[in-house]
């Protein structure tokens, strides 16, 4: 079978991950319990999930001409990802992200720096568009200028593409381009924030999902952790559960892994709850593994667990 074609819209940052304890206080200096250095950015982390899941995944973004640039290359080389469309910046550095990982709970805490795609631009958008017309699905995010994003739902809304919206770092935006959106898929934290309702249980959930709805989302897809994930709207309303995992190690890069694994299902022509079990299998193995681009399961490993 061909491998459905998604472009992810979004930045590479080189992360720079610490994991300790807990946070230093404002002026403290604490001790480290690891580091890691290595690719990352919610949309290459996106775009190298949708590569493993099987899918035909093209990158759109800015990077500077630095030793980040030259990391993000060669990640995306590895895992075949298209990139036809990325744009060498000469003015600005590749983009950096702190990341802090709890060695007690694995959650994380990160600080990003965009670098050159800060620069990412409408006309960015358009110089792509050969890429985003040809693919069955657009993801992109808000890490990167909101106006740049709205142009690119824009574009692949024109085209008959569709539209995914994973609004993080979740910003408060117009509502216009929620109308741009088939798909909007907050977590909890940003659904809270994006609403300014409480987002802790299913029932709250689904409240907020009906107001992306209102706002003019066709689905709103609340991804809930170890719940699973609400989706609410023209495709109907449906919790799919999470795949109950033996140890958490990480979740730094679950919500990409999902993303980018819900993308690739659509994109196949699965339903929108096979492609959120999906996208729960690509999360579910995902924070079993240290790292955020690295821990992106293969299509074959993705199956097993479905299978399983």
């Amino acid at each position: 079978m061909a491998r459905a074609p998604v472009a992810v819209l979004g930045i590479f940052v080189a992360d720079l991950a610490f994991r300790a304890l807990r946070l230093p206080l404002m002026g403290e200096t604490i001790l480290g319990q690891g580091f890691k250095d290595g690719p990352g950015g919610k949309g290459s982390n996106q775009v190298i999930a949708a590569a493993r899941a099987g899918g035909d995944a093209r990158m759109i973004t800015r990077i500077g001409r630095d030793t980040f640039g030259d990391m993000a290359r060669k990640a995306w080389a590895a895992d075949g990802v298209d990139t036809s469309a990325v744009i060498i910046d000469d003015t600005a550095p590749t983009g950096a992200a702190f990341i802090f990982v709890s060695t007690e709970t694995g959650n994380n805490a990160i600080i990003v720096e965009s670098g050159a795609a800060a620069n990412l631009s409408p006309a960015d958008v358009a110089a792509a568009e050969r890429i985003i017309a040809t693919s069955k699905v657009l993801l992109t995010q808000f890490e990167q200028p909101v106006e740049t994003a709205m142009a690119g739902l824009a574009l692949a809304r024109r085209h008959g593409v569709t539209t995914i919206l994973n609004p993080a770092p979740a910003v408060q935006v117009d509502d216009a381009i929620y109308t741009l959106c088939d798909y909007v898929t907050p977590n909890e934290t940003e659904a809270a924030t994006l609403t300014g309702l409480k987002v802790e249980t299913e029932a709250e959930a689904l409240v907020a999902a009906k107001e992306f709805v209102r706002r003019g989302a066709k689905n709103a897809l609340i991804t809930l952790g170890d719940k699973g994930a609400l989706l609410h709207g023209e495709a109907g309303t449906h919790m799919v559960p999470a795949f109950k995992v033996a140890r958490v190690v990480e979740t730094t890069g679950a919500g990409d892994a999902f993303n980018g694994g819900f993308a690739v299902a659509l994109a196949e022509g699965q339903s929108p709850v096979e492609a959120i079990r999906f996208g729960c299998a690509t999360a579910g193995i995902s924070v079993q593994r240290p790292g955020t681009a690295p821990s992106m399961p293969t299509r074959a490993e993705i199956e097993a667990l479905l299978a399983g």
